[in-house]
């Protein structure tokens, strides 16, 4: 594999982008106690498993209630 340094410019910022992402999703989770599939627990156990962009963004689409 090439120098890592070529690539930092680039893995770096989608980190940012991951955690922060990861830390709203959890913050959301924690905030709101109903859940449109699943439970807190699963959705938590989710997010950090499969915190990879896939995680958050299942629970977004699958788990979050809508608002009223």
């Amino acid at each position: 594999m090439d120098n890592i340094k070529d690539f930092l410019p680039f893995l770096i910022p989608l980190v940012i982008v991951q955690f922060a992402l990861l830390a709203y999703t959890i913050h959301h989770i924690l905030s709101h106690d109903s859940y449109q599939r699943g439970s807190r627990g699963l959705w938590l156990a989710v997010a950090i498993i499969g915190m990879q962009f896939w995680g958050p963004i299942l629970y977004f689409a699958l788990g979050k209630q809508g608002e009223n």
